[in-house]
């Protein structure tokens, strides 16, 4: 007897259940803020990964020989970050099927989150020299693969702690509790590791000793930090929210995954031609706005002249703001729509980004219109989950939130791609600023022709 899709879908919205949950994007600031934005992929592109004689050379010949090995690191750690695409653009669609299929979608997401934990553990073994950068790129890649698989999963579960009419309002909170996250971690690391502070001397409770800091055991401290965070944070997900019913009318193999895949894609050209559209249109935003924090950093240092340890003060208050309007975001997505909200938080950061770019290198002028630019991260990235959660077919999220993961991955290369172009044309790392918008506004005009969502029957 084929159990029914819905069965192990509340029909209120279980606080327990929603709290945990939320807990798992609190825990994945471990990797999304620590290691691919702010900490270790920087470690793994600066001179710590130089050969030292090259730096300690002052010559304008060294000098140059330093920022060819600087490139180098960086092409090294943006291909990792590229064949982990690839590999998540090729599986997450069946894995996110199967799990459906099967009834062990919690199971992909535990499996997958081990997988995080420990690449992130081993991270702490890659020591600032040269030979150690491929294992470093390797195991950032590697996190990547299993931090989007997971994500399929997770994301897939929203249909599990949400009642269709709060469906917005859950999936922003859970976006709010990866920022607040993001901020407890980035503050305690801060504190506890990191001691550049514009050249002063601040005391913290783990306080190095000067001959392990400065891009060596500060960093990798503060990694081993963010591996027990998300391990910690994600067990109450395990332990409160339970396995969604299986599918049994679906295909259990990985070969016919990729069958029945084709099969349903070809489905949604005839039938849902909206849901193909919506997956194009968030494809190209989304790369946008996931630069939007990528580059972020890289401009304020290399146009603004922020510190390190300024970097991560900005990113602080950046993940305060974004938390912040992402929380209220939610009721205003479940009274106008995720659509609504998807089209004034890109408009709002278009406009933001031309802004930054135009007041040169005011770096109060970058303060404000960065933290504005803040307010409609979060908004549109929770409610392009909660959109796409109203159209999936109760019981076959994952496989949905699969191809919203491929389709992301397959658009990953727009904004890097026009950063650098911008950036060549214009001859200074401003104007990548101009590139990004270009890849938001794209995103806006595909929404154009995207229908608004369905409204919960209440």
């Amino acid at each position: 007897m084929t159990a029914s899709p819905t069965a192990d879908v509340p029909q209120r919205t279980d606080r327990r259940a929603l709290v945990s949950w939320a807990l798992w994007d609190w825990g994945s600031a471990a990797f999304n803020a620590v290691v691919t934005t702010f900490v270790f992929s920087t470690y793994l592109a600066s001179r710590a990964f130089v050969d030292p004689a090259l730096v300690a050379d002052t010559s304008a010949a060294g000098k140059a020989l330093v920022e060819r090995e600087l490139a180098h690191n960086a092409a090294v750690v943006s291909t990792a970050l590229t064949i982990a695409g690839i590999v998540v653009a090729l599986v997450a669609p069946a894995i996110g099927r199967l799990a459906d299929s099967s009834g062990h979608r919690r199971r992909s997401v535990l499996i997958a989150t081990i997988g995080i934990a420990l690449s992130i553990g081993g991270m702490v073994f890659v020591a600032p020299s040269q030979p150690y950068l491929l294992l470093g790129a390797a195991l950032l890649g590697i996190g990547t693969v299993a931090y989007e698989i997971a994500s399929v999963g997770y994301n897939a579960m929203l249909g599990q702690v949400a009642t269709g009419e709060q469906t917005g309002r859950v999936s922003a909170i859970g976006w709010a509790a990866g920022y607040f996250g993001g901020i407890v971690l980035l503050v305690v690391l801060l504190v506890l590791c990191i001691q550049d502070f514009g050249g002063g001397d601040v005391a913290g409770l783990l306080r190095l000793p000067a001959t392990v800091a400065s891009g060596q055991w500060d960093v990798r401290v503060a990694i081993g930090i963010a591996a027990v965070w998300l391990a910690v944070s994600s067990i109450p997900l395990f332990v409160t929210v339970p396995e969604a019913a299986p599918d049994r009318s679906r295909t259990g193999s990985l070969l016919g995954a990729y069958v029945d895949l084709v099969r349903d894609v070809a489905r949604l050209w005839r039938e849902r031609r909206n849901v193909l559209a919506f997956l194009l249109a968030s494809a190209v935003f989304r790369d946008g706005v996931g630069a939007v924090f990528t580059f972020g950093g890289i401009v304020a240092a290399q146009v603004f002249g922020f510190s390190a340890s300024q970097v991560i003060l900005f990113a602080i208050a950046a993940n305060v703001v974004a938390g912040i309007a992402t929380f209220l975001s939610g009721r205003l997505d479940d009274r106008f729509g995720s659509r609504a909200i998807i089209a004034v938080s890109l408009v709002g950061l278009a406009v933001c980004g031309i802004g930054v770019f135009a007041v040169g290198t005011v770096t109060a002028g970058f303060w404000v219109l960065g933290l504005t630019l803040a307010l409609f991260v979060g908004p549109v990235q929770a409610s392009s989950r909660a959109y796409l959660a109203r159209l999936a077919t109760p019981g076959r999220e994952g496989e949905l939130f699969g191809l919203y993961a491929t389709t992301g991955r397959a658009a990953s290369f727009l904004a890097p791609a026009l950063f650098g172009v911008a950036v060549t044309i214009g001859g200074s790392t401003r104007y990548g600023i101009l590139g990004v918008v270009v890849v938001l506004v794209a995103g806006l005009v595909l929404m154009a022709v995207v229908k608004r969502e369905p409204r919960a029957v209440r």
